[in-house]
């Protein structure tokens, strides 16, 4: 007779305890930063970091690695200044920069001015993109400081790539591009 009044009042503690329950809430959150995130305001105060600020602003007079500021400025006349400009890269790695150009530019130029520098992209042959021209059009008059003030600033509907490649890698480009002009005017 023991068992069973143990039994029924172990039964009326369980139906005590659930009728209690509500199921709208939440009843214990043994970890609440895996339910309830954190948040952070991109340019908001946190007293945990330094300045008491998250996303700071890079320190005056620094240079990203692998980037160099370009000291011609985006106007017709820094472009008329780019097109006197050698390429810095050295003349005796010459292969090894138009193979790494060749590859950087099947990657993010050939869908549009296509395989050879004769705008036909694929873009360009499904009318995504209409006007790519040439390299090999005499108008254009392309040389290697044009490519890379191009590449660095973007031009017309081609905006810039210099924020998806390096200072070097834009050379690489330029001096690849040159290279399929060549190709194209034989």
């Amino acid at each position: 007779m023991n068992s069973f009044k143990s039994v029924i009042l172990v039964l009326a503690l369980v139906i005590l305890a659930t009728s209690c329950h509500d199921k709208s809430v939440r009843n214990y959150q043994y970890m609440p930063n895996m339910y309830e995130s954190v948040g952070y305001e991109t340019y908001g105060e946190a007293d945990f970091l330094p300045n008491q600020a998250e996303a700071l602003v890079p320190p005056a007079n620094t240079v990203n690695r692998g980037w160099l500021p370009y000291e011609i400025e985006n106007s017709p006349e820094g472009k008329e200044l780019a097109r006197l400009q050698s390429s810095p890269l050295d003349s005796l790695n010459t292969d090894e920069n138009l193979a790494k150009g060749d590859q950087l530019y099947t990657i993010y130029c050939a869908i549009c001015h296509g395989d050879k520098g004769d705008g036909q992209g694929t873009l360009v042959k499904r009318e995504k993109i209409l006007g790519v021209p040439s390299y090999a059009d005499p108008v254009r008059n392309v040389t290697v400081g044009t490519t890379y003030y191009t590449i660095h600033y973007g031009l017309n509907s081609m905006g810039s790539y210099a924020s998806q490649m390096n200072t070097e890698e834009m050379w690489q480009v330029s001096e690849y591009v040159m290279q399929l002009k060549q190709d194209l005017t034989k």
